[in-house]
């Protein structure tokens, strides 16, 4: 006597017998039923223990003006999953969001990089890359940094609101290139106005109060270098603790400052600094 098939079996063969009578009925298959190259799929049953692939969202500068930073973007190298800059389908060279790579497929855009314990944040992540020249260096004057312009601003936030939104993206993992490589990178850098996209529901930002509370408690007495170390990677940055400043832990607070701080953006660990990286620590770690 032949053994009964499990349940998941018999429901198998069920669909299949369904998907058979509505094709002899001249119906066809059932929407949840998909055929494939050699079989069928039935997707009318799906499991409830998954996340989404998604976790971060990563900004970005292009260091170039509009058409060329399309070109090297759509090339062999580097890609990204939304440009936004002008665009000549706009007589007044409004911005433009393009999206250059499909959400579920993986744009290179983030390179070596590492956030709150996770590696290689392409594989997490959507990039969104902003035309803009960044840093402007001319002989004998300070470094100044391009504005971003309040139309791409006004763009870049209603798209960031879309995603962040669809995929549960926690305030914190919305971050810049800088903050995922501070070694390498350093957009979008401090001209971009995170303060603004806070202000709009996206992203992070310390909460002033919590800010001078700290600031008053480290103003006498900063903490060892180990312990601000510990503190950088508890929010999110890969830095192992070593109580050194050396020159990596100077890269991540000048990413961090960048972020967060960006009228002093010189990598030492000053009051104003440390009070904002412990405020958002108790915020949102």
């Amino acid at each position: 006597m032949r053994a009964p098939l499990p349940r998941h079996g018999r429901r198998w063969l069920l669909s299949l017998a369904l998907a058979g009578a509505a094709a002899l009925a001249g119906c066809g298959p059932p929407a949840t039923l998909k055929k494939r190259s050699g079989y069928w799929a039935d997707q009318s049953v799906q499991a409830s223990a998954y996340n989404y692939r998604v976790r971060f969202l990563v900004l970005h500068y292009t260091r170039d003006r509009a058409g060329r930073a399309l070109k090297v973007l759509t090339g062999p190298h580097v890609s990204v999953h939304y440009l936004v800059g002008p665009h000549p389908a706009t007589r007044d060279g409004a911005p433009i969001v393009r999206q250059l790579v499909p959400e579920d497929e993986r744009a290179w855009h983030a390179g070596v990089s590492s956030w709150a314990g996770r590696h290689h944040i392409n594989d997490t992540s959507i990039g969104i890359e902003i035309v803009n020249l960044g840093p402007i260096d001319t002989p004998g004057e300070p470094r100044r940094w391009q504005p971003y312009t309040d139309a791409q601003i006004r763009a870049v936030i209603a798209l960031a609101r879309d995603i962040v939104t669809r995929y549960d993206i926690k305030p914190a993992n919305v971050v810049g290139h800088a903050d995922i490589a501070p070694q390498r990178k350093i957009d979008p850098g401090p001209a971009f106005p995170w303060h603004r996209l806070y202000e709009a529901g996206i992203g992070a930002w310390p909460d002033p109060e919590r800010v001078a509370i700290y600031a008053r408690r480290f103003a006498d007495h900063a903490p060892p270098v180990a312990r601000i170390q510990s503190r950088l990677a508890d929010y999110g940055y890969d830095l192992p603790v070593s109580g050194r400043l050396d020159a990596r832990t100077r890269a991540v607070l000048r990413a961090f400052q960048m972020h967060f701080r960006p009228s002093g953006v010189n990598g030492m660990p000053d009051t104003q600094t440390l009070a904002r990286l412990w405020a958002l620590d108790a915020q949102y770690r």
